[in-house]
């Protein structure tokens, strides 16, 4: 692993220092020297693989050179990240750099021991295994082990809900571009109509901005907080964001279940908007149903809003949308973002009061529960990834994944986003962070906000023993009384 470097060598070495120990790295293969940046978590990797971080556009592993070695100890203030060239970047974390030289840079001097040359090729083996011998055939559009989404049933619809002033709403899925976070900062259009709020950038883009409280004639109230969302959604050949009070669920229901506008209902302008309402819990909630295109039926609200629009279309260059974006359900867990592929994500629901337990099973097996007449075994993220503590229990949401004809529910700590990615932003995951673990497929390195957004593999979410669970509770064909 390590050994005491020649007494005269013509070569340049980085000598560090990690604890009481110094080692010493051929400069050759020191591409830098960094402050630790801003790093996020891999699940179910080696404890030494401190994260992921974002190196100038590259997805750049950071592993802790104190836990390659064995040892436990935090990093000090003075940490850095020496930035390793094996083809791709692989960042070290130590202790304090001590010197750069010829030779003379590995003498201990004050009577301290010779600095150690490092095998790292053997020291990363120890937790990461060959850690060059995958990913470089692999290209980083294609989601490994992913196949693409199946159509609707034709008797289901497909929903994004949220709420506006305390009433549940949604649009149809095929209509909805994406949904982010409403930004600080909003720029006013001037002599514009209330209900438009003006306009954001999404990616070099601007968007119009509307307030969908205003288009629905509902009652006034500040337009902002932590929770608040903007659904992009298709008007005609535009994209147009609609502000909301907060994202609540992605629903697929089968269409009897959305009845007709009641005719008596239909003669306001806020009404006439609504194309159906969806029944749910047996009829003790109710959703409203918009339809994008009527919510601009308004000649001078489409007059304000159409220069905006042809804007954004002028705008569209290498950073628009194209055919090759891919739309993600982004959710966090354990303070870090996730996303899922939206074509494997069938439902994003609110967790049920209460869950029938089963009998003897795994620890992350949090129980069943009645999804319609179906029944979906539930899992608890946060332990399948091994994180500590529980997430806010009112935010938490149940994002239902179809994988291999099975249905599975993840527990989550909130859903924040459903978002298009460009396949410019989309990255192969580094072999150190993928070692031990498929289930980051990718990673989106969306640089302009400062994000990292780890991608799952639906298929790799479920080990084998957990798929044979599944399989064995399906095979009997059991089902719960709807409830």
């Amino acid at each position: 692993m390590t050994e005491t470097a020649p007494p005269a060598v013509a070569q340049s070495f980085l000598t560090v220092e990690v604890g009481d120990e110094r080692f010493a790295f051929p400069a050759a293969d020191v591409a830098e020297v960094i402050r630790p940046p801003a790093v996020t978590r891999v699940p179910l990797g080696p404890s030494s693989l401190v994260g992921v971080a974002n190196l100038r556009g590259a997805v750049m592993p950071v592993v802790s050179l104190h836990a390659l070695l064995g040892g436990k100890a935090a990093p000090p203030e003075t940490a850095r990240v020496v930035v390793i060239d094996r083809g791709a970047p692989v960042g070290l974390v130590i202790d304090k750099v001590a010197s750069l030289g010829a030779g003379a840079g590995h003498d201990g001097g004050e009577g301290r021991a010779p600095a150690r040359l490092i095998d790292l090729d053997t020291l990363l083996s120890r937790d990461f295994g060959s850690f060059v011998r995958r990913g470089q055939h692999r290209q980083a559009s294609t989601p490994q082990g992913f196949q693409a989404p199946t159509a609707l049933a034709r008797d289901e619809a497909a929903l994004v809900c949220f709420t506006v002033s305390g009433q549940d709403f949604a649009l149809p899925l095929g209509s909805v571009h994406e949904v982010v976070a409403l930004p600080q900062g909003v720029a006013a259009v001037p002599h514009a109509d209330a209900v438009m709020l003006g306009v954001m950038t999404l990616r070099g883009r601007l968007l119009p901005l509307a307030s969908l409280r205003g288009l629905l004639g509902l009652r006034a109230a500040s337009q902002g907080g932590s929770r608040s969302r903007v659904v992009v959604a298709r008007a005609g050949d535009a994209l147009v964001g609609l502000v909301t009070d907060g994202m609540r669920e992605i629903l697929r229901v089968p269409s009897a279940e959305i009845d007709p506008v009641p005719a008596i209902l239909a003669r306001g302008g806020a009404e006439a908007r609504i194309q159906g309402i969806c029944r749910l819990d047996g009829g003790r909630r109710l959703v409203s149903v918009l339809s994008a295109d009527s919510l601009f039926r308004d000649q001078a609200l489409a007059e304000q809003m159409m220069p905006q629009a042809g804007k954004n279309q002028d705008m569209g260059t290498a950073d628009g949308p194209s055919d090759g974006d891919e739309q993600f359900i982004v959710f966090r867990l354990g303070g870090e973002e996730y996303g899922l592929p939206i074509g494997a994500v069938d439902e994003v629901v609110r967790v049920p009061d209460t869950l029938t337990r089963l009998p003897k099973a795994p620890a992350f097996i949090e129980g069943v529960m009645n999804l319609r007449g179906r029944v979906v075994p539930v899992i608890d993220q946060r332990r399948r990834f091994k994180f500590e503590g529980r997430g806010e229990s009112r935010r938490e949401r149940i994002v239902v994944v179809r994988i291999d004809g099975m249905h599975a529910g993840f527990v989550v700590d909130t859903v924040s986003e459903v978002l298009k990615i460009p396949q410019s932003q989309l990255r192969a995951t580094p072999d150190l962070a993928a070692e031990g673990s498929q289930v980051v497929d990718r990673i989106a390195n969306i640089e302009i906000e400062g994000r990292m957004i780890l991608l799952l593999n639906p298929r790799e979410l479920l080990d084998r023993a957990e798929k044979d669970l599944i399989a064995a509770m399906g095979s009997g064909g059991t089902e719960l009384p709807p409830s």
